[in-house]
């Protein structure tokens, strides 16, 4: 909960705290907090164990922190064939090159080697400088462009 927590926040903290409690009163103060924040965690974890014993002996491996949907989906997608290569794929991706590739190409320079294939289930090649259409020619039709 408090792990983002700078020594400059506590200094203010603490401070903040003496001027509004008083040097007199602040020990008590902080007697009656974690007297109260004790009781929540004991209270939590009564309820968790509660919980366990209604679910029954199949949920014995049930644990909280599945709930959270980040924790659930890495834990479901973790045994995927297709999450594995799509992991492979994102750490051999490197935006900067491609980005400087592509300037390349609409500037015109060659660059050393095309990372896109010439075509690509019968596409063209975008990167390519297209020849200009003959006189009775019409321009290629693109319908993602539209």
């Amino acid at each position: 909960m408090f792990n983002d927590l700078g020594i400059l926040e506590l200094v203010t903290l603490v401070v903040l705290a003496v001027l509004v409690f008083g040097p007199d009163k602040l020990p008590k103060v902080i007697q009656d907090v974690s007297r109260f924040v004790r009781k929540v965690k004991d209270f939590s974890e009564s309820a968790k164990a509660d919980i366990r014993t209604e679910l029954g002996p199949e949920f014995k491996d049930f644990e909280f922190e599945d709930l959270n949907p980040k924790t659930f989906l890495r834990k479901q997608l973790e045994g995927n064939e297709d999450f594995k290569e799509l992991k492979e794929l994102r750490g051999s991706f490197d935006l900067k090159k491609e980005m400087n590739e592509v300037a390349d190409a609409v500037h015109g320079r060659e660059t050393e080697t095309p990372s896109v294939p010439a075509a690509v289930n019968g596409s063209p090649d975008l990167l390519k400088k297209q020849d200009k259409p003959g006189t009775g020619e019409r321009p290629p039709y693109d319908s993602d462009a539209t």
